[in-house]
């Protein structure tokens, strides 16, 4: 097949986070030459007609979407997708409404929280007409509270300043009001959970039915009472900082933890349906002191580079890359599957 490798077009000195899309794409397209395909890598901008005309050029038979931004926007990261639909071409992973769904942190939430799906208490977006309260509580709910940018991903803009303990509604206004005016954007904040972190990645079968990979848990090491336990963006990005390095990924659990386990993989399973996914996707957990999880995002377009956690989980759980691709591939010609695998 001959295939179009996309992604969000980076400037030269673009920051490791943007930067990240190249790796992708060329080893996504490093994959797809070892199965046998041709593929093609294409930068994305505003202009659609353009990639489309040397999408067509190619003569495409899919699309590999690996598009996270457009013109340096998270909350863009839908239009694409959309634009791929209305034109009829097949393209990978989720779809455009299941994209723009779960892009937005906020919409995500509301949803999640619809279906009793557990998710942290959250207020916001601001900038917004009327600032909303997901839990509809009349004071927040006591303890620290994060402030996390709704629309874009990779830890943008989060460190240990994000963290607070406010007193009433008005501090979370203030606090989202000041994120606003440094960063741009909207914000929201969101009830800190101080516990574990886990990310549980899935990805689709040949029949499009979801299999759920190995679980990884963050580990913060030598993280004292001083040090907020959270993946900012120095423990994703930043290669020099004591966060990068001391944030390890583990695949190893005690049998005290077979339950939770079980818990985590069933409630990822259940944001795959009730976004209505497709090929392959990420789910982020928080579990507090009492061992109760909590849902903070859904990405339905997770990172593909080879030290990300996907590819990571592929690795634990016995799965080549290229296999992954393959199937990635395969299910973009088929019709979605709906039911749960065991």
């Amino acid at each position: 097949m001959r295939i179009a490798v996309v992604h969000d077009a980076v400037a030269a000195n673009s920051p490791a986070d943007q930067a990240d899309a190249i790796i992708q794409a060329h080893t996504v397209s490093r994959a797809l030459a070892s199965l046998g395909h041709k593929a093609c890598i294409l930068a994305l901008s505003s202009d659609f007609g353009a990639t489309l005309d040397q999408i067509r050029g190619f003569g495409a038979d899919i699309v590999f979407n690996l598009v996270e931004s457009l013109e340096g926007s998270g909350r863009l990261i839908h239009l694409f997708p959309f634009f791929l639909e209305a034109k009829k071409l097949a393209f990978t992973g989720a779809g455009a409404e299941a994209m723009m769904l779960t892009s937005s942190k906020v919409a995500a939430k509301s949803i999640l929280n619809a279906k009793n799906l557990p998710t942290p208490d959250w207020a916001g977006p601001f900038p917004s007409s009327a600032l909303a309260f997901g839990a509809s509580q009349a004071a927040p709910s006591p303890g620290r509270w994060i402030v996390k940018s709704v629309w874009e991903h990779a830890s943008i803009g989060l460190d240990e300043n994000s963290i607070f303990e406010p007193s009433g509604h008005k501090e979370i206004t203030a606090r989202l009001q000041d994120a606003h005016c440094r960063m741009g954007g909207d914000f929201f904040a969101e009830k800190f959970i101080d516990g574990r972190e886990f990310n549980l990645s899935i990805l689709a079968s040949e029949g499009g039915r979801p299999m759920v990979l190995p679980p990884a848990e963050i580990i913060f090491e030598g993280y004292g009472p001083d040090r907020a336990k959270i993946v900012d963006y120095k423990a994703k990005w930043d290669e020099t900082s004591y966060e990068f390095s001391h944030t390890p990924r583990s695949f190893d659990f005690p049998k005290a933890d077979s339950g939770l386990l079980d818990t985590l993989k069933s409630l990822a399973l259940s944001c795959w349906q009730a976004f209505n996914l497709a090929g392959y996707a990420r789910v982020d957990f928080r579990v507090d002191e009492e061992n109760r999880p909590f849902i903070l995002e859904i990405n339905a377009n997770p990172c593909l580079s080879p030290d990300a956690g996907f590819a990571a989980a592929l690795k634990q759980a016995g799965i080549s890359f290229e296999q992954a691709v393959a199937i990635i591939c395969k299910n973009a010609l088929t019709p979605l599957a709906q039911e749960i695998a065991p």
